[in-house]
């Protein structure tokens, strides 16, 4: 009983927010939705990563996003075969009310979200890389990183795969794997590497 009250809520909520839609911003939300359009960025995060940090510090805080991500993926995809909770754009509820829907359907569950999960786990686990380069603060790193994040977070909402508890459960997820990752190679380096 608890959990269907709580079902409703967030089934409510992403319909107020999905419903936020206009010819404009939905273009948007879809070029943040895309997988391939993080790539070109992500690969230049790693070669800095290796210019600031030389390449043996480097490639570890690499493997470690390399891992918050496998982790990130692997898990949600473990939790929503558990939890089995149906994706917006499948649920007859959200359709009968108006979901907006800008991509096609998925056979798999909607909680949690592994886009979000990812988004925030690579933002996390890249902060803590980059921040073993004294040289700098990396702030506006920091301020882009988790603008990003959100924004592809909240794209889910808006292309209606996703409710608002699979992302905002999928943001914690990614930012506690990304700083458990990023931890654990930090710690390597600090030890093994001079």
């Amino acid at each position: 009983m608890f959990w269907e009250h709580i079902h409703k809520f967030d089934q409510n909520l992403t319909l107020e927010i999905n419903s936020w839609d206009s010819p404009v911003t939905d273009p948007v939300w879809q070029f943040f939705s895309d997988i391939p359009v993080w790539i070109p960025m992500y690969v230049l995060i790693v070669a800095c990563l290796i210019w600031r940090l030389g390449w043996k510090k480097g490639l570890i805080m690499t493997l470690a996003a390399v891992a918050t991500f496998g982790f990130c993926d692997q898990f949600s995809n473990l939790i929503k075969d558990i939890v089995c909770r149906v994706r917006p754009l499948n649920d007859a509820y959200m359709l009968e009310n108006g979901l907006n829907v800008l991509e096609g359907a998925s056979r798999s569950f909607s909680f949690f979200s592994a886009h979000s999960a990812n988004a925030f786990g690579l933002a996390t686990s890249t902060l803590i890389g980059f921040r073993l380069d004294k040289r700098l603060k990396y702030k506006g790193y920091a301020t882009w990183m988790f603008f990003w994040a959100s924004m592809v977070a909240l794209s889910r909402v808006f292309v209606g795969k996703h409710y608002l508890g699979d992302i905002l459960a999928g943001a914690l997820i990614g930012a506690a794997a990304g700083f458990a990752f990023a931890s654990i190679a930090k710690n390597i380096i600090t030890r093994y590497i001079k």
